[in-house]
């Protein structure tokens, strides 16, 4: 009941107002029955744009620690994920994969959409990178389509690392729903997932038209701030060096 208050009445109607997202393809998403729709993962707004743009609910899994936080901020936080279509998953350890997968599962037998971004966190660029093999693992054993999703300027409005960015109208592209049973009982086939894997990034590579970057994005972050800290650190020699040149000349 809250996902729907807050859909309708609380939040929904203000984003529409707001940001009059656009949105194409709607239509290949199904009227019933469960459906994957895996996007990219542009901004901690995405989950709220796309649903947006359907008449039915959408459900993703989140952090656990949005659900474990005490104290009246912690209630609040419960309430408002657990509401706005967020089940909680622990992402540490080993069994996170395996954890996430269960909870797909759930939502997926009860007839209703999953959202899922295979790239497996946001990414810090803008670009496409690689995605996971858990969504072809989900899709096999289900036996459910995948929609490929794109939403576009989410990263305008809320960039990586704030909470506001600039005003512009996000846009939400569908594709055609894509059907894996041709690979039926080769869900343990790593090959096989890569393949399936790699065909729904394609997809969402050209409905989005991000530049596709063949790396995990967690790896590509890391690599990132590397970097970043390399020259901050180059920085900071060079400045010393300077410094000490001026005093002995």
């Amino acid at each position: 009941m809250f996902y729907w208050f807050l859909k309708w009445v609380a939040l929904g109607p203000w984003l529409r107002l707001v940001f009059r997202p656009q949105v194409s393809g709607a239509e290949n998403v199904p009227a019933t029955g469960p459906a994957i729709l895996a996007s990219n993962h542009l901004s901690y707004s995405d989950w709220m744009f796309m649903p947006l743009t359907l008449p039915r609910r959408v459900t993703f899994v989140a952090k656990a620690e949005y659900f474990t936080t005490p104290g009246l901020k912690g209630w609040f936080q419960r309430r408002f994920f657990s509401g706005s279509g967020q089940v909680p998953i622990d992402r540490s350890g080993a069994t996170a994969a395996e954890g996430a997968l269960r909870a797909a599962k759930k939502i997926l037998a009860d007839g209703e959409l999953f959202g899922i971004y295979p790239e497996g966190t946001r990414s810090h660029d803008g670009r496409l990178y690689r995605g996971k093999t858990g969504v072809a693992r989900l899709a096999l054993e289900t036996k459910v389509p995948v929609i490929p999703v794109a939403v576009v300027g989410t990263d305008v409005v809320a960039p990586p690392g704030k909470k506001f960015g600039r005003f512009t109208r996000p846009i939400v592209r569908f594709g055609k729903p894509l059907d894996f049973s041709r690979y039926e009982g080769m869900e343990n086939d790593r090959y096989i997932l890569r393949s399936i894997t790699d065909e729904i990034m394609y997809e969402i590579m050209r409905l989005s038209g991000q530049e596709y970057v063949d790396m995990y994005a967690n790896r590509a972050k890391e690599e990132s701030k590397r970097a970043a800290d390399a020259a901050e650190s180059a920085a900071e020699t060079a400045a010393v060096m300077d410094e000490l040149n001026k005093k002995a000349s």
